[in-house]
């Protein structure tokens, strides 16, 4: 009902937890990404299909509200536990979704998202600001004998420009745009050639 199962898939996409602890490491890392479903699972199981998938290259989260969750929730790059969950789930997650509602994932997302942007915005505008600072003072330096900008000058270009446009910049809120974006790979730097596009 809710689209997990679709008419193509096969028992290649379903397993038990039972069936997937007699699997060997090759055979479950040659399956995991395949499965959609795993039925009784127990918590050494969350675990494992975590680290393999980790394996995989892929990035994990994971949803729990119990105490059977932790070891899943804990190894997750990002561990999401219930508000109305144990303590013990909560203190192996990393976030606490205090509503109880998968929708709050991905308005998290959003504003993650929209957060990295905004911190590659400012860092851009910094650059640039004083890119063209540093250039206009050495070439000044280079060519006359006076400084175009003078230390005063310079200080009061960086006040205003620290200080407003910054935070205009660093202020704008959420898009929900950014939800379109492909995932951004964890090791990338946050200076990146995407970033003359945001």
């Amino acid at each position: 009902q809710i689209g997990l199962w679709k008419p193509e898939d096969t028992e290649r996409n379903r397993i038990t937890g039972v069936a997937f602890a007699e699997l060997s490491d090759e055979e479950a890392l040659d399956r995991v990404m395949d499965l959609k479903i795993m039925s009784r699972a127990r918590p050494t199981d969350k675990q494992r299909l975590v680290q393999l998938l980790q394996q995989k290259g892929a990035v994990v989260a994971v949803t729990g509200d119990g105490t059977n969750d932790a070891p899943a929730l804990n190894h997750a790059q990002v561990g999401l536990s219930m508000g109305t969950g144990t303590s013990v789930a909560k203190e192996a997650s990393d976030i606490t979704l205090l509503d109880d509602s998968f929708n709050s994932i991905g308005t998290a997302v959003m504003w993650g998202r929209s957060l990295y942007k905004n911190i590659q915005r400012f860092i851009v505008f910094q650059l640039t600001i004083n890119f063209v600072a540093l250039l206009i003072v050495l070439l000044g330096s280079i060519v006359g004998t006076e400084l175009p900008l003078t230390v005063t000058q310079m200080l009061w270009v960086n006040l205003i420009m620290d200080t407003f446009a910054a935070l205009a910049l660093a202020s704008i809120p959420p898009s929900e745009s950014v939800m379109n974006d492909k995932p951004r790979r964890s090791p990338d730097f946050i200076i990146s050639k995407a970033m003359q596009h945001n």
